[in-house]
């Protein structure tokens, strides 16, 4: 089912909040507290960031769990970044795809992740799958339904919607191919945070100058919000907007 977050605000080490919280991206990998389905996410992990000065993120993915990489435990420790998006992976079905399904999935200054699953997938998805340039199935970089997923809401962002534009528009269609789907799909650029809470947890925390938008919360902070279930969330670093997301027409 997977497990994701992304953040926004001064600098901090990738390990400050993906593996060092108590109930941070490490511990989801083995023990979600809100996951509405599956129980181990050890399948994958990646993370993406952002340098001063480079708008193209850099990321580090891997297809095992993410407690058994001490290179990443030694990364994690020292690389910092201001801007991010973590997740750990628990696939819905079998697959060779290795690192290449595990998000985040990447495209010029974009990184994005998706939080769910699609039932009947791929069948469920090939009239929306048909819709897309040829050249564009052909780049998907995994045969998952994640995969495809980024695959139109790129198509979206490339054509100049608006991520919030691209995001519930995705939603929409793919909810009407797949009634059950569940769609929490989330994308960054490094400078704004839009994610979607359909049919599975979302958060997000606030601070001075940050934001972070997560699937749960990575602490007992107080200040962490649940995101009510078909929202929009549009984030920066000094602000957060939440728009209700209405079901698919029958």
């Amino acid at each position: 089912m997977c497990r994701h977050l992304a953040y926004l605000g001064e600098p901090v080490a990738l390990g400050e909040l993906l593996l060092r919280p108590e109930h941070g991206l490490l511990r989801q990998a083995w023990a979600p507290r809100t996951q509405s389905s599956g129980v181990v996410n050890a399948d994958g992990f990646g993370v993406g960031w952002y340098a001063d000065g480079d708008p193209v993120p850099a990321r580090y993915r891997r297809t095992g769990p993410v407690w058994g990489d001490l290179s990443f435990a030694d990364l994690g420790r020292v690389v910092r970044s201001g801007a991010l998006l973590g997740a750990v992976r628990g696939a819905t079905l079998p697959g060779a795809d290795g690192e290449a399904a595990a998000a985040p999935f990447a495209s010029g200054p974009w990184l994005f992740s998706h939080n769910g699953a699609v039932p009947g997938w791929p069948g469920a998805l090939t009239g929306l799958a048909a819709t897309l340039p040829a050249g564009e199935l052909l780049a998907l970089e995994a045969r998952t339904d994640s995969a495809l997923l980024w695959a139109l809401v790129l198509h979206r962002l490339r054509a100049g919607d608006a991520p919030g534009d691209a995001l519930a528009a995705t939603v929409r269609e793919v909810a009407g191919a797949s009634p059950g789907a569940r769609l929490n799909l989330l994308v960054t650029d490094g400078s704004a945070i839009t994610a979607t809470a359909w049919r599975n947890s979302l958060w997000y925390l606030t601070g001075p100058g940050r934001v972070v938008v997560a699937s749960e919360p990575y602490d007992d902070d107080p200040r962490w919000r649940e995101v009510p279930d078909h929202t929009l969330v549009t984030a920066t670093r000094t602000d957060v907007v939440l728009t209700p997301l209405k079901e698919p027409s029958a």
